[in-house]
């Protein structure tokens, strides 16, 4: 099979798309087929995922794709569910991961089973949204089988019930030694263990689509292919590197930082650093900590209408920088709401004086990014013993050149910017590898590298006024 066409279903936290992948020799084009937004919808209080009108949306890109498609993969957002009954139908639309039934829940959990056995077993960064803290505030008395989001979406397709592992690793329930469900953690929070469906790798087939997917969408003996179902998972394999000496920042809504091993770092040290410990393709080890990412300034764009983009970055890289900084992770920012106002609060209680309308606004948060970007960077590699030589920057953040240029800057490290669809491609890549289109991870990488449009941001040089702003803020000593 020397060219083929694969169908990569990508559901990120505000918008989803559903890419047709064409690989030829030497070879990778990526067409949009449709792209939808994501929008949670508040229900008598509680945050919701629109997972059937996401569905709706797959099946409509589907039947956008030329003939002759090879397969499908599903790639979304970490730690959220759906729960079916014993007859197999979903109790409840999934609830979102910003929804606030875990105020308190990851605390209380962790007082009770104790932070070492939690990192031991997980290897996770305590995040309040992380599945485990989730189930711990469900009701599960009428749930037979939990699926992840893209897992949901391939039963839904095939009829097929399974777990992705490189998703799985991100819910608090897999033990990061083994690659297994931990019994253990599941026991002691009183979840049953058959809940937890059989986990499946990157690259293997799921099975056909059902046959009322196939007259639906027009693509009889359409193939469903597990990716990297984690869209970081997908994005870091995609990732354009020549070298093991690299780090990346997978950079949309969230900002995942880190670098990849061969095995998982399980120190005390890690473990006070908020590392993580996830799955990626070929069993590498996704070593990062999650940064909150463009989510303020994509909730500060919506309190403003939606202003014109480009031209307020323009106008923000006027501004001078490092006047004003934000902890990008501070809690009070992970909720939806007016943001601007959020920002402007913080940083007078810092002491930094308030930003004076958008285009400030929008410099507090991308410098704020760029030295959350320096000091994670930084932490990765020491409690790593990584040595990185570059800084491979993927995803829509990777358009925003003024964002490039300060993480240059503030990590003294060159920042190559791209691709842009790095989780799409990833997915893509993943399925031709299981079907014998494409070699092994650093040849698809290569492709990457040789096919898609990159840039290269060169450090200034001067880092110490970003050492200065890291220390005044109490994130680097």
């Amino acid at each position: 099979m020397s060219e083929a066409t694969f169908a990569a279903v990508d559901l990120g936290a505000s918008s989803g798309r559903v890419m047709a992948g064409h690989l030829r020799p030497g070879s990778v084009e990526l067409v949009e087929l449709r792209r939808f937004p994501n929008r949670p919808v508040r229900v008598a209080g509680t945050l919701h995922w629109d997972v059937l009108g996401l569905y709706g949306n797959v099946l409509d890109g589907l039947r956008g794709a030329p003939p002759g498609l090879v397969s499908v993969g599903v790639d979304s957002w970490a730690v959220d569910y759906g729960l079916l009954d014993s007859a197999g139908r979903l109790i409840g639309n999934p609830v979102h991961y910003r929804d606030s039934r875990t105020d308190g829940v990851m605390e209380r959990v962790r007082a009770e089973l104790g932070d070492d056995l939690l990192y031991r077993v997980s290897g996770l960064q305590f995040l309040p949204f992380n599945t485990i803290y989730q189930l711990a505030a469900d009701d599960l008395s009428r749930a037979s089988t939990l699926l992840l989001i893209p897992d949901l979406l391939g039963y839904w397709l095939t009829g097929e019930v399974g777990a992705e592992r490189t998703n799985a690793s991100t819910t608090g329930l897999l033990d990061v030694r083994d690659g297994a469900w931990s019994r253990e953690l599941l026991e002691k929070l009183g979840v049953p263990a058959g809940i937890l469906p059989p986990l499946r790798e990157p690259g293997e087939v799921i099975g056909p689509v059902r046959a009322d997917v196939a007259a639906e969408t027009g693509h009889p003996g359409l193939r469903v292919v597990a990716v990297g179902s984690h869209d970081t998972a997908s994005a870091v394999a995609a990732v354009p590197a020549t070298t093991e000496r690299f780090a990346y920042i997978s950079c949309g809504t969230w900002s995942l930082v880190g670098v990849e091993l061969d095995a998982p770092v399980l120190t005390e040290e890690s473990r006070r650093a908020n590392f993580t410990n996830e799955g990626g393709v070929d069993g590498k080890v996704r070593y990062l900590r999650n940064v909150m990412g463009l989510w303020l300034l994509q909730e500060s764009l919506r309190a403003w209408g939606d202003p014109d983009l480009p031209a307020l970055l323009d106008e923000a890289a006027r501004v001078p920088g490092l006047r004003r900084l934000v902890d990008p992770d501070d809690p009070e920012f992970l909720p939806p709401g007016d943001m601007p106002a959020r920002i402007a609060a913080h940083c007078r209680r810092r002491g930094y004086p308030e930003p004076a309308g958008p285009a400030e606004t929008v410099r507090c948060i991308l410098d704020s990014l760029a030295l959350a970007h320096r000091v994670t960077l930084r932490e990765a590699a020491r409690l790593s013993g990584r040595e990185i030589d570059v800084v491979h920057l993927v995803g829509g953040g990777s358009r925003n050149d003024l964002l490039c240029r300060l993480t240059a800057d503030a990590a003294g490290l060159p920042v190559v910017a791209g691709p842009v669809e790095a989780t799409a491609l990833g997915n893509v890549l993943t399925q031709a590898r299981a079907h014998g289109v494409v070699g092994d991870l650093a040849d698809a990488r290569a492709l990457v590298a040789a096919t898609q449009p990159l840039r290269r941001w060169e450090p200034s040089g001067d880092e110490s006024a970003w050492a200065a702003a890291a220390a005044d803020l109490g994130l680097e000593r």
